[in-house]
């Protein structure tokens, strides 16, 4: 059986930089971007690897800011 694939969408513009979708995530995929400041003055999250995704939607459900929307892809 194949493994599940996801693209993860995330709304820098919304998101505070809190890291619960990076802790959230089970492939340790999500990263705080030091490199990328939005309007607001916050670090957003970013990803290392996209097709490490599985789509579990983790990183969705615990985002207090509704920044970050999964697509599941199909195989």
């Amino acid at each position: 059986m194949k493994k599940p694939r996801g693209m993860i969408i995330i709304d820098a513009e919304r998101c505070k930089g809190c890291c619960l979708c990076c802790d959230a995530c089970p492939e340790g995929i999500l990263f705080l971007n030091d490199a990328a400041i939005n309007s607001k003055g916050y670090q957003s999250a970013a990803i290392t690897d996209m097709a490490q995704c599985i789509a579990c939607c983790y990183c969705a459900l615990v985002c207090p800011d509704v920044a970050i929307s999964v697509k599941r892809l199909s195989l």
